[in-house]
């Protein structure tokens, strides 16, 4: 699509999908590195199993509310950041599975004809 200006809206710096999402695991990998803490140190401090953390730092297991609060608390990660990020993963994950945005297709070709 081509906007008024001209400029094809897949191009404007807002409307560009990055090349690998980021899931909030790396963000917490991060903050771990960077405050000399690790992962185990991390979970006793608020009260999880290690294997689950170590889980969402892989990005094998997403971050729920109660998780991102309990960051929150012990990195100063704001938990709605941590939200947001799982969020736009989850987003971008399902966008770019083409099975699914088949499906999808499919779903709003029906829809515009009831």
């Amino acid at each position: 699509m081509i906007t008024s200006s001209g400029i094809a809206t897949d191009m404007i710096a807002n409307n560009l999908t990055p090349f690998e999402p980021t899931h909030p695991g790396e963000l917490i990998k991060d903050e771990l590195e960077t405050n000399h803490l690790t992962q185990a140190k991390l979970a006793e401090s608020i009260g999880v199993k290690p294997s689950h953390l170590n889980e969402i730092i892989k990005g094998k297991r997403g971050v729920n509310t109660e998780m991102a609060l309990l960051i929150e608390a012990a990195l100063n990660i704001p938990a709605e950041l941590l939200l947001n990020l799982q969020r736009d993963y989850n987003m971008q994950v399902a966008k770019s599975d083409t099975s699914f945005m088949k499906r999808l297709s499919s779903i709003r070709n029906i829809a515009a004809v009831l």
